[in-house]
C-alpha cells in the first residue's frame, strides 16, 4: 500500500525540480540575478525586481541550493485572489474589465515601471475584446495556471530523467510524487553549511558527463554498513534499580517544538546535587491521551538527554553522560555523579518530529456566541487549552507559576509577563496559592477573544506556536517528562532557558558520537574523519574536518533499508569548514518491528 508524500517532501521535490531545470547539479551555484529569476519561475513564482533585489544584493556573488530552498519558504506563490484584488482597484465600476489605456497608464507610471514595448507585449498576450477591454479575471486565472504549469513541467522533467533524479540534495530514487514516502524532513540539530564549490563543468560546457557531477571522486570514499535487529516490544536493556522507590526523586516536564526552518527547540534545565550520589536519569514522551486506547501521535518520537557540566562559560562545558539505554519509549542512564551543578539538555533527532501534516480539511472553531450573545470557548478549544496547560505545568502540581507561565509566553509571543502584569492576572482570573489554575488559564484565553471581539487570529498564533494544526491537533510538538532519581541526596531540577540546537548541545552531541562511535577516514583525505555511533535506537554520524581548508562531503545512503533520516534525503552534500565538526545525519528505523540496514558512503566532492 502506497503512502502519500509529506508536505515537506513535496516541497523538496519541487525545489530540486526547479533548480535542476536551470542548473546541471544541485551542487552548482546560482551566479546571477537573472539566473535566480529563472529558477524561481521554474518553481512557480513570479518574482518582482524588488523581490529579486531583496535576495540578490550588491554583495551577493552566488546562492546555493540551501539558499534557494530558504527563499522559496519565504516567497509563497502569488494567489489568484491577490491578483484580482489589484485589478479590482482599477475596475471602479466592478464590471470585471479594465481598459487597455488605463492599464497601460498604470503599468508605465507606477511601481516597477514597464517600458511601452513590455506593456504592449503583455497586452497582446493577455488579449482583449473588441472594445479594447481586458477581462482581468481570465487573465489572473491564466497567470496563476501558467506559473503552476511551469512548476509541474519541472517536476515531470525530474521524474522522467534518471540522471536528474540522481543529483544531490535529495536523491530519492525510491520516492517520487507517484511513489511512497519513506524519508523524514531535515531537522538535524546542526543544519548543513552553505555549499561553496561550484560543481558545474568548466571545460567542455556543451558536453554532459556520463555520470552526475556530484558522483566524482567516488573512489576516495569511506563506507559504513550496519544491520540492526528488530526492536522487541518487551523491555530493553534499561532496567530500574531494585530499590528505586526508596530513592529521592524529582520530575519535570518539557516539550520539543518544531520550528519553521526544521529546527527543534526545547527547554533546558539545571540539575543540582548537594552531595555525590548514584543517579538514575530518564526521559520519555508524555502521553496526553491517558483515557483513550489510542496513545498520543508523538509517542514514537525519539528522545534523549545530554548531561554537561555547568561551568562559568558555555564553551567550558564538558559532556558527562547521555541516555543510551532504552525501555520501550523511555531512554535512560544510571551512574555516579559528583556533588555539583549540571545542565540537562533534551534532544530529539527530528527523524519523527517533522513537518508532515497535510492542511486541515476544516479549520476548527475556537469561540462561539451563546444565546445571550456572549463569547464562549468551544469544547474542542477548551480540550486543546487543557492539554497545553498540562504541558506548561512543568512541575505537575496542577497550577501555573509565573515562571511556568513565562516559558509559555516566551514561546508564543516572545515576551514575558512582569510581576505587575502577573498581579493583574491573579486579580482577574482564578488562582490558587498565587498560581494560575486550569480554569484561570481558560478565562485568560476567553478574555483575549473578548478583547478582540471574537477575532481568533491571535489565538491561532498561540496554538500554532504550541505545535497545533488548524484542525486542533498537536502535530509539530512532542511533550516529554524527565525523571531524576538520586540514591543518597535530594536532587533539584530547574528550567533555565528555551533554546534551539544550542552550541553546547551540538558540542555534547559531537563528543558523544566521537567518544563512543567508530572512526573511518576518507581515502586520500586522512584529515577528514567520519565518526559513526550506534545505540539501541539510532545511528548518528559526525564529520570531523581536521584539515586547514573546507571540504564538501557527498553522502549516499541509497542502499539503506527500512531507514528514516534526519536529512530527509538519501543523497546530499555537507560542507564542513576547516578544523570543525558537523553532524552528518541521524538515522532511525521506519518500522521498529523489522530489521533495518544502514549503508552509507561518504566521498569528497572535488
Amino acid at each position: 500500500m502506497q503512502k502519500s508524500l509529506s508536505t515537506e517532501e513535496i516541497f523538496y521535490i519541487n525545489c530540486r525540480a526547479a533548480y535542476l531545470a536551470v542548473l546541471r547539479s544541485s551542487l552548482a551555484n546560482i551566479t546571477s540575478k537573472e539566473q535566480l529569476c529563472l529558477v524561481l519561475q521554474q518553481a512557480g513564482r513570479n518574482p518582482s525586481q524588488k523581490t529579486l533585489e531583496k535576495f540578490w544584493t550588491e554583495r551577493t556573488t552566488k546562492l546555493n541550493f540551501d539558499d534557494f530552498c530558504e527563499i522559496l519558504r519565504k516567497e509563497k506563490p502569488t494567489e489568484e485572489s491577490e491578483l484580482l484584488r489589484a485589478f479590482r482597484k482599477l475596475d471602479l465600476s466592478g464590471q470585471g474589465y479594465v481598459l487597455h489605456s488605463e492599464l497601460y497608464k498604470v503599468l508605465t507610471s507606477r511601481g516597477e515601471k514597464m517600458s511601452p514595448e513590455e506593456v504592449n507585449q503583455f497586452l497582446s498576450l493577455a488579449g482583449s475584446n473588441k472594445d479594447g477591454k481586458l477581462d482581468y479575471t481570465q487573465l489572473c486565472r491564466l497567470l496563476v495556471s501558467t506559473a503552476g504549469r511551469c512548476q509541474t513541467l519541472a517536476v515531470e522533467k525530474l521524474e522522467s530523467d534518471a540522471k536528474l533524479k540522481q543529483q544531490n540534495f535529495g536523491n530519492q530514487t525510491e520516492i517520487s510524487l507517484k511513489d511512497s514516502a519513506s524519508q523524514a524532513v531535515p531537522a538535524a540539530p546542526e543544519a548543513p553549511q552553505k555549499t561553496e564549490p561550484d560543481a558545474t563543468p568548466r571545460k567542455a560546457e556543451g558536453r554532459s558527463s556520463s555520470r552526475p557531477s556530484s558522483a566524482r571522486s567516488r573512489r576516495t570514499s569511506a563506507s559504513t554498513n550496519i544491520t540492526m535487529a528488530a526492536s522487541s516490544t518487551k523491555s530493553g536493556h534499561l532496567s530500574e534499580p531494585k530499590s528505586l522507590q526508596t530513592w529521592h526523586h524529582t520530575s519535570t516536564k518539557g516539550c520539543f517544538f518544531l520550528e519553521e526552518d526544521g529546527g527543534i527547540v526545547s527547554l533546558q534545565y539545571r540539575l543540582h546535587l548537594p552531595q555525590t550520589s548514584t543517579v538514575f536519569l530518564t526521559i520519555r514522551p508524555l502521553n496526553l491521551n491517558q483515557e483513550d486506547e489510542r496513545p498520543s501521535s508523538w509517542m514514537k518520537v525519539d528522545t534523549a538527554l545530554f548531561l554537561v557540566t555547568a561551568n562559568k562559560t558555555k564553551e567550558d562545558s564538558n559532556l558527562v553522560c547521555f541516555t543510551e539505554q532504552r525501555d520501550k519509549e523511555k531512554f535512560g542512564w544510571k551512574g555516579e555523579l559528583s556533588a555539583g551543578t549540571y545542565h540537562i539538555l533534551p534532544f530529539s533527532t527530528g527523524c519523527r518530529l517533522r513537518r508532515s501534516r497535510a492542511p486541515a480539511l476544516k479549520t476548527a472553531q475556537l469561540v462561539y456566541r451563546t444565546d445571550a450573545g456572549e463569547l464562549a470557548l468551544t469544547k474542542e478549544f477548551r480540550a486543546a487549552l487543557s492539554d497545553i496547560f498540562e504541558v506548561i505545568d512543568l512541575d505537575g502540581n496542577g497550577l501555573l507559576s509565573l515562571e511556568e507561565y513565562n516559558f509559555f509566553e516566551e514561546r508564543t509571543s516572545g515576551e514575558k509577563c512582569d510581576e505587575d502584569a502577573w498581579a493583574v492576572c491573579k486579580e482577574n482570573f482564578d488562582t490558587k496559592k498565587n498560581e494560575l489554575t486550569r480554569q484561570g488559564f481558560m478565562e485568560l484565553n476567553l478574555m483575549e477573544a473578548n478583547d478582540r471581539e471574537g477575532d481568533t487570529a491571535d489565538l491561532w498564533v498561540t496554538l500554532e506556536s504550541m505545535g497545533y494544526s488548524r484542525g486542533l491537533e498537536m502535530v509539530e510538538a512532542c511533550p516529554f517528562v524527565i525523571d531524576v532519581y538520586s540514591e543518597e541526596t535530594q536532587p533539584t531540577v530547574q528550567p533555565i532557558n528555551l533554546e534551539s540546537s544550542s552550541k553546547v548541545l551540538n558540542t555534547a552531541l559531537h563528543r558523544s558520537v566521537i567518544s563512543k562511535g567508530e572512526a573511518k577516514t576518507i581515502k586520500g583525505h586522512e584529515n577528514v574523519i567520519i565518526h559513526t555511533y550506534k545505540s539501541e535506537a539510532r545511528i548518528s554520524s559526525v564529520i570531523a574536518n581536521k584539515s586547514s581548508h573546507k571540504v564538501t562531503v557527498h553522502v549516499n545512503s541509497e542502499q539503506s533499508k527500512n531507514c528514516i533520516s534526519s536529512r530527509g534525503m538519501s543523497v546530499f552534500a555537507v560542507e564542513v569548514p576547516a578544523r570543525t565538526k558537523m553532524v552528518c545525519q541521524h538515522v532511525l528505523p521506519i518500522n521498529e518491528k523489522q530489521e533495518w540496514t544502514y549503508h552509507c558512503v561518504e566521498s569528497i566532492v572535488s
